[in-house]
C-alpha cells in the first residue's frame, strides 16, 4: 500500500491517520487521532514494506515492547500505547504524539547555558538509568542499552505547568541484555557518538551509552565534538574513538571542574574507567544544581525539573507531571464535625491520608492538624494539588496539596504514599476514581472534632495517570530503598515550590 493510501484511513477501527510526519530506515511515522479516546493525537509507526521479513518483524516488535515497558517506567522515555498488524500484514505501533524541539536543534547555534544544561541533562540521565536498570520480559530482568544516544534522539518539549520536559526517543536499535542469551556482534549506531567497543561490534552494556552521553554532554556545552577523525569514513572514526584523546575544555568556558571531570571520565577508552552507572553522573549533576540554588547565581527560565517521575535511576526517578487544579471559594463549616482525630496519631502538625467510610458516603481524604488560627486564616483560599511519582528504587507518590491565601501565604500539605502498601494503593485508587478529595482540618487546641473541610478536585488527566501508576506497580519488582525515593521526591518538591507559588499568585489576581 502506498504512503498516500495510508493517509485518511481508519486503522484497527480506531486510529484516523492524518498525515505522514517522518520516515526512516525502519519505517514511516504518521500523525493520527485516536477515535476511541475522543480524537487524542497519537503517532503511529509502520514497519517499512521493504523490511517485511521475519527478522525485521521480530526486531520491530521488540522495539515496540521495549518502548512500551520503558515508557511506563519513566516519563523521560517516549511511551508506546498499542501494537498491531494492519490488513496488509504490516506491523505498526502507536505512541504518544510529542511536540517539541530536538536537542540537536537547540544546540545548533549556541551552547547551552550551564544551568539549563544541568536541568536537561538530569532528565536525560534519569531516562537512561530507567533503561539501564532493566525491564521484566518473560519473567526475566533485562537491561536495555539504547546504542544511539545523541542530540537528535532527545526531545525537549514545553510542559504547561513545569516548564521543559525531556524525552529520549528512538529505541529502534536498542539491545536487550539478557542472561544466557547470544548477543549480536554487529555495528549499529551513529559514528560520532559510538564507544570504542561499539565500533568493534562487541557485546555492549550500559557503559557504552555512558560514553555516548559523555560525547553529547561535551557538545551541549561547547558546540564542538570532543573527538574528530581525519576523514568521515568508518575506519577514521574507529581510529579516533580508539586512539584520540578527547579535546580538553577551553579555559575561558566557565564549567565547574567536577562537571569537566565526569564528562571526561565518561569518554574513557576503557569502559572499566568510565562511571559504571548513570547514578554516578547524576550525583554530580544534582550536586551542582543544589549549589546553584544556594548561590542564587541566575534566574531560571525553564522549570525546576519536572521529572522525578520517571526515571529510576538509583538516583532519582520518575516524577510525574500533572495539570494542577485550583479553586477559589469560601468554605463553610462542615458536617464532618463528627469526625475525631485518631487516637493512634500524635497531637502535632502532621498530614496523613485516609479513606473515610460513613453511612452515606466513602471518600479519600487528607487529615491535617494545624493551629486553629492558621485554619481560620485560610478558609478563603485557592487549593492546588500535584502528584509526583517515582517508580524506583521504590514505587512512591508524593501527594502535594497547597492551601493558598494572598494575605497569609501558602500552607504546604505534602503526603507520601508508598505503593508497596495496600492502604496507599487504596487511597490512590479512590483518588483516581472519584477525582476529588476532602481536606479535613483539626485544631491543635481542639482536636476532638473536625473544624473545617474543603474539597479539592483533581484534573481528569491526572486521574488517568494515577490509574496507570497503580496498574504498573502491580508487577512484582525488587525491593528498593524507600528512603531514597522519599528523599528524591522531597528534593523535587523543593525545586517545584517557586514555580507553584508563581502560579498561585497569578491565579489570585
Amino acid at each position: 500500500m502506498s504512503l498516500g493510501k495510508k493517509e485518511n484511513r481508519i486503522l484497527a477501527n480506531r486510529y484516523q491517520l492524518i498525515e505522514l510526519i517522518g520516515s526512516g530506515a525502519m519505517g514511516q511515522v504518521y500523525r493520527a487521532e485516536d477515535q476511541v479516546l475522543g480524537g487524542v493525537t497519537v503517532a503511529i509507526k509502520f514497519l517499512s514494506q521493504t523490511l517485511l521479513n521475519d527478522k525485521m518483524r521480530g526486531r520491530f516488535e521488540t522495539e515496540a515492547t521495549i518502548s512500551a515497558l520503558l515508557g511506563e517506567k519513566s516519563i523521560h522515555i517516549i511511551r508506546v500505547r498499542d501494537y498491531g498488524i494492519d490488513e496488509n500484514e504490516i506491523p505498526y505501533y502507536v505512541m504518544e504524539f510529542l511536540e517539541g524541539q530536538s536537542l540537536s536543534d537547540i544546540i545548533k547555534f549556541q551552547p547551552m547555558a550551564l544551568k539549563r544544561f544541568l536541568y536537561v541533562t538530569r532528565q536525560i540521565c534519569v531516562g537512561m538509568d530507567a533503561a539501564h536498570s532493566g525491564i521484566m520480559l518473560h519473567k526475566e530482568l533485562c537491561q536495555v542499552v539504547h546504542r544511539d544516544i545523541k542530540p537528535s534522539n532527545v526531545l525537549v518539549m514545553e510542559d504547561p505547568t513545569l516548564g521543559e520536559l525531556v524525552k529520549i526517543l528512538d529505541f529502534g536499535i536498542a539491545k536487550l541484555v539478557q542472561a544466557n542469551a547470544t548477543q549480536t556482534h554487529s555495528f549499529m549506531g551513529t559514528l560520532a557518538y559510538c564507544s570504542p567497543e561499539q565500533m568493534e561490534g562487541k557485546e555492549l552494556d550500559n557503559r557504552s551509552d555512558i560514553y555516548s552521553l559523555g560525547v553529547m554532554m561535551y557538545e551541549m556545552l561547547t558546540l564542538e565534538m570532543p573527538i574528530l577523525p581525519e576523514t568521515s569514513s568508518f575506519g577514521a572514526w574507529y581510529k579516533a574513538h580508539h586512539d584520540f584523546e578527547p579535546r580538553p575544555f577551553e579555559a575561558h568556558l566557565k564549567i565547574p571542574s567536577e562537571l569537566k571531570n565526569i564528562i571526561m571520565k565518561c569518554m574513557a577508552k576503557s569502559r572499566d574507567k568510565r562511571p559504571q552507572t548513570v547514578a554516578e553522573i547524576l550525583k554530580v549533576i544534582e550536586g551542582l544544581e543544589k549549589e546553584y540554588k544556594r548561590n542564587n547565581q541566575q534566574k531560571t527560565s525553564y522549570s525546576s525539573q519536572e521529572t522525578i517521575v520517571a526515571d529510576k535511576d538509583k538516583t532519582e526517578v520518575s516524577q510525574a507531571k500533572v495539570t494542577p487544579t485550583q479553586k477559589k471559594s469560601e468554605v463553610k463549616p462542615t458536617k464532618d464535625t463528627k469526625l475525631t482525630w485518631p487516637k493512634n496519631k500524635p497531637l502535632q502538625k502532621i498530614v496523613f491520608p485516609r479513606i473515610v467510610n460513613t453511612e452515606t458516603e466513602n471518600y479519600p481524604s487528607l487529615w491535617v492538624m494545624l493551629d486553629k488560627q492558621d485554619i481560620l486564616n485560610r478558609i478563603v483560599s485557592i487549593r492546588y494539588n500535584q502528584f509526583l511519582f517515582l517508580s524506583s528504587p521504590h514505587p512512591m507518590i508524593l501527594w502535594i496539596t497547597v492551601i493558598y491565601n494572598p494575605t497569609h501565604g501558602p500552607r504546604w500539605l505534602p503526603c507520601y504514599l508508598d505503593l508497596k502498601t495496600e492502604s496507599a494503593r487504596q487511597v490512590v485508587s479512590a483518588l483516581s476514581q472519584l477525582g476529588s478529595y476532602k481536606i479535613l482540618f483539626f485544631a491543635l487546641e481542639e482536636p476532638e472534632k473536625c473544624q473545617h473541610s474543603m474539597i479539592s478536585t483533581i484534573a481528569s488527566n491526572q486521574c488517568t495517570i494515577m490509574k496507570e501508576w497503580i496498574k504498573n506497580t502491580t508487577i512484582p519488582t525488587p525491593e528498593g530503598d524507600a528512603k531514597v525515593s522519599r528523599k528524591r521526591l522531597r528534593d523535587e518538591f523543593e525545586r517545584l515550590k517557586p514555580r507553584i507559588l508563581e502560579k498561585l499568585g497569578q491565579s489570585y489576581q
